[in-house]
């Protein structure tokens, strides 16, 4: 971060605006009465005689006359021009003070002040909404990073607090059988290992430091399919992938870990027992989508909504050997989110889940 300049104290915004103001309206003064001197200049005779000074219009009567009129309305205009600026200023610049004030409050850290700017849309309020419609994005964003935060070294703790045990109960008992003690330290390893992976590859995809290319979603869905059909088996769940050839731009790399992850969901949270997963990918005039649906217990609407939160899972899905970190849905959603996608995520009405995912289209190759 750039370090913050130090400035002197110069003059307001209000007291700049009513001296232009005030200048403004001394200089139209100026001309107008300039413009009637030369207008009565051309009706005046310019002969001077003392003895008819005061009787006989003249130029010399004339100036004698209009010198201190004038100087009187310049004067009048000064004051007025000062305190009418001061006020129009003021009023003016009133949604600009509470703005200021709304953004001093969030450098506090109080990011649920909203500005709230009654009256028709004009710059200020253009500029209020916008900023209001920030802060709301960023309390929610703050509030998703602590609560993520939070979970995450919940998460991080529990294989830690595991393995520490486990050393424990081996150095208690050095008698005891540690193959079986290093089989457990090597599993709670692995799956922190793969939390970490998780967490590095979510905090990638949100800051979109990635290349771009052409990728073929259909490509991917087959892929994965292919690479994750022994745990199919194992589970007793058929895969199906089919539909057209769905180009868009983005991290192949990325693409294939959402299409991944999304399989590796439908595939674990299913039916004890010949469960279906079924992929498909379209095409429409601007997206490309990639829709994984499968079978499995009901889920509500409710449910099914908070299932891309980090650490989340659906009723009654317990934490098995393949389950994962809880992370799967919430890396989909961040990778699609960064590819400027959208992920949806819907009950089936037979029990089970449809996640669909909207990328932009690119053209096929001519």
């Amino acid at each position: 971060m750039g370090a913050i300049v130090a400035r002197r104290r110069g003059l307001s915004i209000r007291l700049r605006l009513t001296l232009s103001y005030a200048g403004f309206l001394m200089v139209a003064g100026v001309l107008l009465l300039t413009a009637v001197w030369v207008y009565l200049l051309e009706y005046v005779p310019d002969d001077w005689n003392q003895r008819m000074l005061h009787q006989n219009p003249n130029r010399q009567l004339l100036a004698y006359t209009f010198a201190p009129a004038a100087a009187t309305v310049l004067a009048i205009l000064l004051v007025f021009g000062l305190l009418g600026g001061w006020f129009l200023a003021g009023r003016m610049l009133a949604p600009l003070t509470r703005i200021t004030e709304a953004t001093r409050a969030a450098t506090d850290g109080s990011l649920s002040h909203r500005i709230r700017l009654p009256g028709r849309k004009d710059e200020f309020r253009e500029l209020a909404d916008a900023f209001d419609t920030m802060l709301a994005r960023l309390e929610a964003h703050v509030a998703e990073q602590k609560r993520f935060a939070a979970n995450a070294s919940h998460e991080l703790r529990t294989p830690l607090a595991v393995s520490k045990t486990l050393l424990e109960v081996a150095r208690a008992d050095p008698d005891r059988d540690t193959g079986e003690i290093i089989d457990r330290l090597h599993a709670v390893n692995s799956r922190a290992i793969d939390l970490t992976e998780a967490l590095l590859l979510l905090s990638r995809a949100d800051r979109r430091s990635f290349p771009r290319e052409r990728v073929d979603l259909s490509l991917l869905a087959e892929e994965a399919a292919e690479t994750l059909l022994p745990l199919a088996e194992v589970r007793g769940v058929t895969v199906e992938t089919h539909g057209d050839i769905a180009p868009t731009i983005g991290s192949p790399t990325l693409l294939l870990q959402l299409t991944t992850n999304l399989l590796h969901n439908a595939i674990v949270h299913n039916l004890p027992d010949r469960g279906t997963v079924r992929v498909t990918t379209s095409v429409r005039p601007e997206t490309v989508d990639i829709t994984v649906e499968n079978t499995g217990a009901r889920l509500t609407p409710e449910v099914a909504s908070t299932l891309t939160e980090p650490f989340q899972r659906g009723a009654e899905r317990l934490r098995t050997h393949h389950t994962g970190v809880g992370l799967g849905l919430a890396i989909a959603e961040t990778i699609t989110r960064a590819h400027d996608g959208t992920l949806t995520l819907a009950p089936r009405s037979g029990g089970g889940l449809r996640v669909t995912v909207e990328l932009p289209a690119t053209a096929p190759h001519g």
